[in-house]
């Protein structure tokens, strides 16, 4: 998932057109549903659909639905289920009787079941199955004692818990938000005189914005007609950024808390040369992701890097694919062997994660069928031995392959001459962080900075699973 924003002082300007170039290059993080909504003096106008950014949207879509105005906020976005609805897709725009606010939102809620019962109970109707719905019901409930929309935000705060990164629109204000422990990134630029928001740096680039600063963790930040300030009551925390970004999540080429995420990746690779050498004649990466760990690997062991596969642009990520078989019908035409770097080869393969293990596998015997004599796997991350609740799509124990057997046995499982994983010391080392920040490494350590889902059973969800699975 992953959010924009942007306000300018000039009106009737192209802001939608602007949240198209930006979502265009946050597409890596979502690419089931995409959304647009633009204030145009007070009256916002949204458009939200299924499907990728370029097949959402076009020239005349923008213009004839969406217009010109002062604000725009986007979203993209995956979703858990095998089939998601446009219901699902963001931005919200929701009105009610203190004026409209539309919002979009990255991340994951771990107490969506207390939090959607108490608001049913109150007479709240819910036409969605997403955390964002409910955060606009919470923080609507605290405007209507609030002398603010951003007062109700930081009212609402109190009650959210989890991970979120949040872009907020009323109609004379935008507001960015970022949950305590600031596990998602969330950035802020300037475009000329414009103030923009994003979940990724890459997104400034993309529009020829100007990164100027993370959201603080905790930090809630109100752009109007009289400029930018912050309230910051809910700061403190160090902060814990999600280490997967860095190992998978965002784009090379982005910068979070200070660190180049391109960086980060080849010091994995690295660190993985050093913990876990072998002796192999050319090191090539998995698309794309295993790419800058592959040349951090080659580059520190002395064994010379190669291109090993050629990627189908046009296929996505196939990790974000709701289930097995979209998974694995991705992997068949979106990786193509290079037969002639690794034929007759002892090949290090590096890769970012094993998560289920069929992917590495079926990599892993097409290697083989070009002609690599000998398959040695790197994994840049620690196994993955616990869920995600932040947002992060890594299942629940009973899916994750390290949770069931040891690492020879997932070796001999994916088909592999040998398989190193990168420590959990070594992962919290690959980012030098200017705020100083840790990382959430929840996934690898079993440790959650902002806590965990109760038992509390959230009947939505189940009922939502069953309806998506007879369609």
């Amino acid at each position: 998932m992953s959010v924009f924003g942007i306000f300018t002082n000039k009106k009737q300007s192209d802001v939608a057109s602007e949240a198209y170039m930006a979502l265009f290059s946050l597409q890596h993080r979502g690419q089931q549903s995409c959304g647009i909504a633009v204030n145009d003096d007070g009256v916002i106008k949204s458009y939200r659909d299924m499907g990728l950014v370029p097949e959402t949207f076009n020239p005349e879509l923008l213009a004839s639905k969406l217009g010109l105005g002062n604000m725009a906020i986007g979203h993209v976005e995956y979703s858990k289920y095998a089939n998601g609805s446009r219901s699902d897709a963001q931005p919200l725009v929701v009105r009610h009787i203190k004026g409209t606010m539309a919002l979009a939102s990255s991340g994951t809620l771990v107490n969506v079941p207390e939090l959607r019962e108490e608001l049913e109970l109150n007479g709240a109707i819910f036409h969605s199955s997403t955390d964002a719905e409910i955060i606009s019901h919470v923080i609507i409930k605290e405007r209507l004692n609030a002398k603010s929309i951003e007062a109700a935000v930081e009212q609402a705060m109190h009650r959210l818990k989890g991970s979120y990164s949040l872009i907020i629109m009323s109609p004379q204000k935008l507001i960015a938000a970022r949950d305590p422990e600031g596990i998602h990134p969330l950035c802020m630029g300037q475009l000329g005189d414009d103030v923009v928001f994003a979940s990724e740096s890459c997104a400034f680039d993309s529009i020829g914005a100007t990164f100027v600063r993370d959201i603080k963790p905790g930090e809630i930040v109100i752009v109007d007609q009289d400029g930018v300030r912050s309230i910051e009551s809910h700061c403190g925390s160090k902060g814990h950024i999600c280490v997967f970004e860095y190992v998978y999540t965002a784009r090379p080429d982005s910068v979070i808390e200070g660190a180049s995420v391109h960086d980060a990746r080849r010091r994995a690779g690295a660190f993985m040369a050093l913990e876990s050498p072998c002796q192999a004649d050319v090191v090539i990466g998995v698309p794309d992701s295993g790419l800058d760990a592959a040349l951090g690997f080659a580059q520190q062991s002395g064994i010379p890097y190669g291109v090993g596969f050629i990627k189908n642009r046009y296929i996505g990520r196939t990790f974000i694919l709701p289930t097995q078989k979209q998974r694995e019908d991705a992997v068949r035409i979106k990786l193509n062997v290079l037969k002639a770097t690794v034929a007759g080869k002892r090949v290090v393969m590096v890769d970012d994660s094993i998560v289920r293990g069929t992917t590495s596998a079926n990599i892993i015997r097409m290697l083989r069928e070009a002609g690599a004599t000998e398959v040695h796997v790197r994994i840049s991350s620690p196994p993955f031995i616990n869920p995600c609740y932040y947002g992060t799509d890594i299942d629940s124990k009973d899916k994750l392959i390290a949770c069931k057997m040891s690492i020879d046995e997932i070796r001999q499982k994916i088909g592999a001459d040998s398989l190193g994983y990168l420590s959990l010391e070594g992962v919290k080392k690959i980012a030098h962080c200017s705020t100083n920040c840790e990382f959430c490494t929840a996934c690898f350590d079993g440790i959650y900075p902002a806590g965990v889902p109760s038992q509390k059973e959230n009947k939505y969800d189940k009922f939502n699973y069953h309806i998506n699975e007879k369609r």
